[in-house]
Formats: structure tokens, C-alpha cells, sequence
């Protein structure tokens, strides 16, 4: 199963995640990280571990671990 490391204050909640998520495991919550930024929610069991979140993510706060890695 893959891994999402997700560092929400590193987050600025511009979606391009959540757009750009091909199995749609990206969502917004509706906490908010200390900057009032809303939070994402990632769907381990949807994600296929395909990296375009991370390659999408102009803030750096996601990254994918594969399985084996």
C-alpha cells in the first residue's frame, strides 16, 4: 500500500491535488491548518501511489512512498 506524506502546514489549500488526482483519493476537510489553510484528506486505500499529487503540489507538501521504498 502506498504512502502519503502530507505536511498541512506546508499546505496553501490550492486544490490542484484534489483536481489533478486521477482516482480522486484528494479531499478537502473542513479543519484548517495553523495558517487557515483548509486540510486534505487522502484515501490510502483509493491511491495507486501515481505521484501526480506530489508533482502537482507547488508547495511541497506531499510526498508519495511506494510499497517497497
Amino acid at each position: 500500500m502506498p504512502k502519503i506524506i502530507y505536511v498541512q502546514n506546508l499546505c496553501k489549500a490550492c486544490g490542484l491535488c484534489v483536481e489533478f488526482c486521477p482516482v480522486k483519493a484528494i479531499t478537502f476537510t473542513d479543519n484548517l491548518n495553523e495558517k487557515g489553510y483548509r486540510v486534505l484528506s487522502f484515501d490510502q486505500e483509493v491511491c495507486t501511489a501515481c505521484g501526480t499529487c506530489y508533482r502537482m503540489c507547488p508547495d511541497l507538501a506531499i510526498t508519495v512512498q511506494r510499497e517497497g521504498r
